[in-house]
This record gives C-alpha cells, structure tokens and sequence, in this order.
C-alpha cells in the first residue's frame, strides 16, 4: 500500500490502528493524518521501538490489512 493510498483510507484505518497500537491518541493519530512517518514516529515515541523496529511493526500491519482486502 503505497502512502497515497494510506492516505485516502487513512479515516477508515484510523480504528483499526488504535486497536493494534492504543496508546496512540485519536490527536495524534489525527494529527499523523496517515503518514507513515509520522505514525512510525510515534511508534518509537510510546512504545519505545527503535527506528527498525516501528517501520517493521508499521509495514507487517500494512502488508496484513492489503493482503486481506485484496480480492482472491
């Protein structure tokens, strides 16, 4: 899912983001807007991850969500 793609489903995602990370804030994640940097960010902010680590965690739940709407 490329970024511009995530940020045209970001208001449909957002619910699904705060259940896999909820210690993000609906502020934040509104602020975040569905970039992925941003959301990588804070990532690394509440949850302590490294850089690595985020971007991991951020592009597994990505490639999960694209791989379950993605027609069979």
């Amino acid at each position: 899912m490329n970024q511009d793609i995530l940020k045209g489903k970001w208001k449909e995602m957002r619910g699904l983001v705060k259940e896999w990370w909820g210690k993000l804030t609906d502020d934040e994640l509104e602020q975040a807007g569905g970039n992925a940097d941003q959301i990588v960010g804070l990532l690394q902010q509440k949850y302590g991850y490294t850089r690595e680590h985020a971007e991991e965690e951020f592009n597994r739940r990505v490639k999960e969500l694209k791989d379950a709407t993605r027609p069979s």
